[in-house]
C-alpha cells in the first residue's frame, strides 16, 4: 500500500499472514524498515514483488527494536548484500538473551548481527535526511525513526493508534515509555506509522492520539 511519495506500508492484518508492519521506501538505495517474522515474510516479500522489486534489491534493513516478530526475517538478508542496522544497546541486550532466544525461538541471535548501529541524531541515506530517537521503555534499544521531509515519524512499538507498547516484557521499563512518548509528543508529527495497528494521518490526529495516550494509558503504565 502506498502511503506518500517512495513511501509503501505491509500493515500488520492478521497473526497468520504477518505479524507486525513493515515500511519499505524506494530510491537509489532502497530501505525495508522491520521486516517481521521469517516464517511470515511472503506477505513482505509478495508486496515487494508487486512493486517490481526483489528482495536482492533491499539496500538497507533497519529494526526498530530486536523483538523477533519485527526483525526475524534479517536472517533473509545475509545472504544478499543488503545492510542491517540496529541500536547497540538493543544488540547488547538480545546477546545477553542468547540462550532465552535460542530455546523459545530456535535460532541463534548471532544470525541478527548489525552491520551498523543506529545511533542518535541524524542518518543521511543518498540524500534523504532521517532522525534517529532513542526511545527506550518497550525495549531497551528500541528507537523511534522521523523523516522531517514528509513529517513521518516510525515509532515501532512505541505507541500505536490507540495505545502503548508493552512494558512487561525484558527489558521493559514504563517510566522510560512514557519519556520516550513525551520526547516524541514535541515533534512535528503528520503520519505515524507504528509497528502494529493503523496508520495516523494528519497533524491533528497525531496530536490527539498523543494527548489520549498521556490523559488515558500512562495512569496504567
Amino acid at each position: 500500500m502506498k502511503i506518500f511519495g517512495p513511501l509503501h506500508a505491509f500493515i500488520w492484518e492478521s497473526m497468520t499472514v504477518n505479524n507486525c508492519n513493515s515500511f519499505f521506501i524506494d530510491g537509489p538505495t532502497r530501505i525495508l524498515i522491520d521486516p517481521g517474522h521469517l516464517t511470515l515474510f511472503g506477505h513482505v516479500k509478495s508486496g515487494l514483488a508487486a512493486l517490481g522489486i526483489g528482495v536482492e534489491e533491499i539496500g538497507i534493513v533497519m529494526g526498530t527494536h530486536a523483538h523477533p516478530d519485527h526483525i526475524e526475517a534479517v536472517r533473509l538478508f545475509k545472504k544478499t548484500s543488503a545492510r542491517f542496522g540496529m541500536h547497540a544497546i538493543e544488540w547488547q541486550f538480545i546477546q545477553g538473551l542468547k540462550d532465552r532466544i535460542m530455546a523459545a525461538f530456535g535460532f541463534d541471535p548471532d544470525a541478527l548481527s548489525p552491520q551498523f548501529f543506529l545511533t542518535e541524531g541524524g542518518l543521511c541515506i543518498d540524500g534523504r535526511e532521517f532522525q534517529v530517537l532513542h526511545t527506550p521503555g518497550h525495549s531497551p534499544g528500541a528507537v523511534s525513526l522521523y523523516w522531517p521531509e514528509y513529517k513521518a515519524l516510525f515509532s515501532g512499538d512505541l505507541i500505536f493508534k490507540e495505545g502503548v507498547g508493552r512494558t512487561d516484557l525484558p527489558g521493559g521499563n514504563g517510566e522510560q515509555l512514557k519519556q520516550s512518548i513525551r520526547r516524541l509528543a514535541g515533534l512535528e508529527v503528520e503520519w505515524v506509522l507504528p509497528g502494529h495497528g493503523e496508520i495516523v494521518e494528519g497533524a491533528e490526529a497525531v496530536r490527539t492520539t498523543f494527548s489520549e495516550i498521556e490523559n488515558y494509558w500512562f495512569k496504567y503504565i
